[in-house]
């Protein structure tokens, strides 16, 4: 059967509304366990009123942030899955879904020409949204997720050497948190990617991935880089800095970091905080016509993280209804 564009906008425009009024579980679960370890008062404060804050907008059906960031997409499509329209139907499908959310929700229309600010009140412009694709084996269905991530900071990258190792890690980590959290650049408590190799345009692409499309407690199938998440996540909340920069522990809810094979000279470093929002949304638009919704991208398959040339033709994670 064939997955028609009508249904992947229609799709598109359900998770938009999605994420920007509902508050994934994983998150909040995460926020509430800092609630309660917390010592510091205005970081406990600031949390606290931000889960009031995800309750009124559930309530509401209304955003839960004024600023509902720079909505983009992240598309997997089955080898298998039969569509219409092509590639660039799919595109025009969510670009649609985009400036339609924008007007209903609403969306504030964050989208501007960098040079001469100009905009059509919608979020589509040139290059906007952006949409990265994926690819997935033996699978019929399409996976579209939207994430609405500020757009202003919240990133750094740093191009260190091999032998600055783990501790050069580290170390650019804790420089990137405190400065963060002393000038106001994210918004504190956030899910930290982080991108470690790769060409430096990957690098950035792989910590962007990393903060928004893996859920709180989801760790890096190897194992050394999963003690090295946890490792981090705990450092992160050990600066004396909590929620929204104030004084406390909870920085961090959660460290999840993505690999590439890098130059041999160097090591390329990104580092992004998802903002206390952490706005996700993910459809699955199946062969046979039905839709399903969830919080999980499900985004980093085995495939994704394949090392060798040929992959071997087997079932994977992703292969089932989600």
């Amino acid at each position: 059967m064939m997955i028609e564009n009508q249904a992947i906008e229609a799709a598109g425009y359900e998770i938009m509304k999605k994420a920007a009024i509902d508050i994934p579980e994983d998150y909040l679960q995460g926020i509430k366990g800092m609630i309660d370890v917390e010592s510091g008062d205005l970081s406990t404060f600031v949390l606290q009123s931000m889960v009031e804050n995800w309750e009124a907008a559930s309530e509401d059906r209304r955003p839960m942030c004024a600023d509902t960031g720079l909505p983009r997409y992240y598309v997997k499509l089955g080898d298998k899955a039969r569509f219409g329209g092509g590639f660039t139907g799919i595109e025009r499908a969510l670009r649609s879904a985009t400036a339609r959310a924008t007007q209903d929700v609403p969306l504030r229309p964050n989208r501007v020409h960098p040079l001469w600010r100009t905009e059509h009140n919608n979020n589509v412009g040139i290059n906007a949204p952006e949409i990265e694709w994926s690819f997935e084996p033996e699978a019929d269905w399409i996976d579209v997720t939207t994430v609405h991530k500020g757009g202003l900071f919240g990133s750094d990258y740093r191009m260190l050497f091999p032998g600055d190792g783990i501790d050069g890690i580290k170390r650019f980590l804790l420089d990137t948190l405190i400065a963060f959290g002393k000038r106001g650049l994210a918004c504190q408590p956030a899910i930290v990617g982080i991108g470690i190799g790769g060409s430096k345009d990957t690098c950035m692409v792989l910590g962007k991935q990393a903060a928004c499309l893996r859920v709180v407690g989801d760790r890096n199938p190897d194992p050394k880089i999963a003690a090295l998440e946890q490792e981090l996540k705990e450092l992160g909340n050990n600066i004396g800095m909590g929620a929204m920069g104030f004084v406390g522990s909870s920085m961090v809810v959660d460290c999840h970091i993505e690999v590439g094979y890098t130059h041999t000279g160097g090591m390329p470093v990104s580092v992004h905080t998802f903002c206390l929002s952490s706005r996700r949304a993910t459809a699955r638009l199946m062969a046979d016509g039905s839709v399903t919704y969830r919080t999980d991208p499900l985004w980093f398959t085995p495939y994704m993280r394949r090392e060798t040339v040929e992959w071997p033709s087997q079932d994977t994670s992703l292969n089932r209804s989600a």
